[in-house]
Parts: C-alpha cells; sequence; structure tokens
C-alpha cells in the first residue's frame, strides 16, 4: 500500500497528459497523505467523446452510501483483487470510474534493518508515474455540497524483488504468503485503455511494474 506520495508540477501532468495548458488554478497539497486533495485524470463526464480532465479530490475514495466525506476507516487504497465485490469500490469499477493519479514520486517503508526506513520511488526515465485509481463524486445530502474523492489499486507483490523487500514483515507467514502490497504504475501506452476501455481491458492492466523502470533509494531526512 502508499500512504505518501509527491503529485508532480502541473506543467509536468500538461505535458504528459496531453490536457493542455488552459486549467484552471487548481489547489492540491505538495505531499499527499490520506484525506489530503490531490489531482487525479480522468474521462471527462461532459464530453460524448473522449478528452481527459484534470480534477481535484480527496485520496481516499467516497463510497455512495458515505454518511460524511471524512470516513472513520481508510479508502485511499483498494485491493485490486477486491475492487468488483468489495462494496466500497464495486459500483465505480462496475461503471469504470477509472482515474490515473499523477506522482513524481512515492514513498514506502522498508523494515529490513528491524526499523522504519523510507524508501522513494522514481520512474529511470524521468517521467511522472501513472498509477491506477478509482474515482467517485459524492452530494452531501445535508448541504448539497459536491465532493470528488478516488482511491489507489494496489496489487500483490509478494514476488517482485524490488517491492517485496517493502513493509513490514510478518514473522509468522512465508515469504511468499506475506501479501506486501504495491501500486500499479500504467505504461504511456496504456493510458487510454485505463481511462476508456471496457472492465476486461482494464483487468489486464493490473500488474506490478519491471525493475528496470524503478528507481529506488532511501529518503535523506531534510
Amino acid at each position: 500500500m502508499c500512504n505518501r506520495y509527491t503529485p508532480p508540477h502541473l506543467l509536468d501532468m500538461e505535458r504528459e497528459w496531453h490536457i493542455g495548458n488552459r486549467n484552471p488554478i487548481r489547489w492540491w497539497d505538495p505531499v499527499l497523505y490520506p484525506r489530503g486533495q490531490g489531482p487525479f485524470l480522468r474521462r471527462a463526464k461532459d464530453d460524448a467523446g473522449y478528452s481527459r480532465e484534470l480534477v481535484v479530490g480527496q485520496w481516499g475514495l467516497i463510497p455512495w452510501f458515505a454518511k460524511e466525506p471524512k470516513l472513520k476507516y481508510p479508502t485511499n487504497n483498494a485491493r485490486s483483487e477486491e475492487v468488483q465485490d468489495k462494496a466500497s469500490y464495486k459500483h465505480p469499477w462496475a461503471r469504470g470510474q477509472r482515474c490515473i493519479i499523477p506522482a513524481a514520486d512515492f514513498d514506502e517503508p522498508n523494515w529490513e534493518t528491524g526499523k522504519n526506513v523510507w524508501w522513494r520511488f522514481r520512474r529511470t526515465d524521468g517521467r511522472p508515474w501513472g498509477l491506477a485509481g478509482l474515482w467517485n463524486t459524492w452530494t452531501d445530502k445535508a448541504t448539497g455540497e459536491v465532493h470528488e474523492s478516488y482511491t489507489m489499486l494496489t496489487i500483490n507483490a509478494d514476488t517482485h524483488p524490488l517491492m517485496s523487500r517493502m513493509h513490514k514483515p510478518d514473522p509468522k507467514l512465508p515469504a511468499d504468503k506475506q501479501d506486501k502490497r504495491s501500486v500499479i504504475p500504467l505504461n504511456p501506452e496504456n493510458y487510454d485503455d485505463w481511462l476508456a476501455g471496457t472492465v476486461a481491458d482494464a483487468g489486464q492492466l493490473l500488474r506490478l511494474a519491471e525493475v528496470d523502470l524503478i528507481e529506488a533509494a532511501q529518503v535523506v531526512a531534510e
């Protein structure tokens, strides 16, 4: 799972995802933590054809049945193996409400020393990450306020040579049964398939990043 990442600069997002340079000035957190406000890209809601739009919303998907926007349980990460059936995510998944979460980098904890040491992950080619996510729009019945929100999909990384080293291991479980989690980076050539393809098309894109695409290093305290 991921609980901290950095959004790219707006100009970098405009260049990577071809969303034009007329996006309104928007505010989001410079470093994202659960329930913070972050940017994401989706297929434009008001476009009968296909175009991408930049949206700002809460990192922590607000499901249709929520009573309030600030939930008492975490929804910033969603297990990709469960999105088809889990109440919080099954409707956005079935409706194709998939989004791309831009990230200049993301952080994960490494416990190989016996202590939590944060590692930072970037792309080796210098491009921003486009992470797989789901979005939802929720309206507060009491106030009429509309809330946009999103969740970051994760996948089992027990067999990945790098991502399997992240997160605190359970000493009672074998190495291949830890259910270590990783975010799901999308390849640039698959952006359109993720945003506008069928559910079956999207399911084929739920996979781990190649090791040679990942630049990882310990976070240096500032």
